[in-house]
């Protein structure tokens, strides 16, 4: 079959204009590389949407279902039906994973099921999820169980899909990592660009230590937090975090800034989710970008601020190693961690004393700060193309459909 005739059908959660993490955005540029080689139609919940060749399905009404996780189970159902007459399905994320295994038994065509986390690693999603984690547990591990190829964003990520789940076969496991749009994400440092920062409260001409991400347990944003009480006092501290997973970690994260505020100045939080433009200017006016996360496989957030020429301080697990450069694009924490699944750190004040010298130490040299910043520009380049990541998937398509 001529590529140009295969038909891909690609299941997700989200999709534009409803993007809020790194697999969304993963998905979408995903889908952009791979319509330029065959022939790619998308389902997604959220409602429709006005692309061609995407078909959004609105959730259920608000109090029908007793459980959230019973109406993505809904809508996984409806996605299932919509990709019938495809040769070849490819969901994202356990929101989809069950449409896709569903899907790819209806129609009699391979399903392949890209990593971006595992269930089980993130045991924190009982507290969002009630029961349902149980449930979207039981969605990912069939789907595992009957996918004819699974694709890792990362080494770690594929060692963790093995250990999780050691019924999966190796060699139907493909490592592909995240790529990132480097025309999107690059440096921005404009008048307007400027504007933008100063009217989020930003100071251009004072170092700034900046996070961008939810608030999820698996983000470590309340380490980052502790840590950066021991920060020379002329350092801002900007979050752009939002899109808390409860209201518990929303109420510990507030208490933990409100007291950072009381003493020292420069703590700026932005508590929403913001415009692509909006955080690569915010990216590109920073001296130094955080990810205290203890559970990442890949961290395409870290690529985001290498892209706009930001070096990184990030903890060194799961996938992140494979990003970040230790020493070239910025500096890895150590961290020894639970073996429990969650992620947590053994000596979690250790941990934050770990992320507070090291920043300390990254900020006390503005000349290498520079060239790591520029580094890291360099190594999204050669290695995190779009491109490249689109002929890897083919790739993969290509040997589960000749199996």
């Amino acid at each position: 079959m001529a590529e140009s005739q295969l038909h891909i059908d690609i299941l997700t959660r989200e999709y534009p204009p409803n993007v809020y993490g790194g697999a969304g955005v993963h998905v979408a540029e995903l889908v952009k590389v791979l319509r330029k080689l065959a022939d790619v139609r998308v389902e997604a919940f959220d409602g429709p949407r006005d692309e061609p060749g995407v078909t959004g399905y609105p959730p259920p009404p608000d109090g029908v279902y007793a459980n959230s996780v019973l109406a993505t189970f809904e809508v996984d159902l409806r996605m299932a039906g919509g990709s019938l007459g495809a040769d070849l399905v490819h969901s994202h994320t356990w929101y989809a994973n069950l449409a896709g295994h569903l899907g790819g038994m209806l129609g009699g065509v391979p399903h392949i099921l890209t990593a971006h986390s595992l269930e089980p690693l993130r045991p924190w999603k009982a507290e969002q999820l009630g029961g349902g984690y149980a449930l979207s547990s039981w969605a990912e591990r069939t789907a595992y169980e009957g996918a004819a190829g699974v694709i890792a964003v990362s080494g770690g990520m594929r060692r963790d899909i093995l250990r999780v789940y050691p019924f999966v076969d190796p060699d139907k496991v493909w490592v592909v990592h995240n790529g990132i749009d480097l025309e999107k994400w690059r440096p921005r440092r404009g008048d307007a660009d400027t504007a933008l920062v100063k009217a989020h409260g930003i100071d251009p001409d004072r170092p700034s230590v900046v996070f961008v991400g939810r608030i999820t347990r698996q983000k470590g944003l309340p380490y980052f937090l502790r840590a950066a009480r021991e920060l020379p006092p002329e350092t801002q501290v900007v979050l752009a975090a939002g899109a808390p997973d409860t209201p518990e970690i929303l109420t510990e994260v507030r208490d933990l800034v409100d007291q950072l505020a009381q003493d020292r100045s420069g703590v700026v939080w932005i508590d929403k989710m913001l415009p692509q433009a909006e955080v690569d200017a915010i990216l590109s006016a920073g001296s130094l970008f955080i990810c205290p996360s203890v559970y990442e496989p890949l961290g395409i957030v870290n690529l985001e601020a290498m892209a706009c020429g930001l070096p990184v301080v990030a903890t060194a697990t799961g996938g992140i190693p494979e990003v970040v450069e230790n020493g070239v694009t910025g500096w890895l924490v150590p961290i020894e961690q639970v073996d429990d699944g969650s992620g947590t750190p053994l000596d979690p004040e250790r941990f934050v004393s770990d992320l507070a010298a090291t920043l300390n130490q990254a900020l006390s040299d503005p000349d290498r700060l520079a060239r790591f910043g520029a580094a890291g520009r360099r190594r999204a380049e050669e290695h995190f193309s779009w491109s490249a990541i689109g002929e890897q998937t083919m790739a993969v398509y290509r040997e589960v459909l000749s199996r």
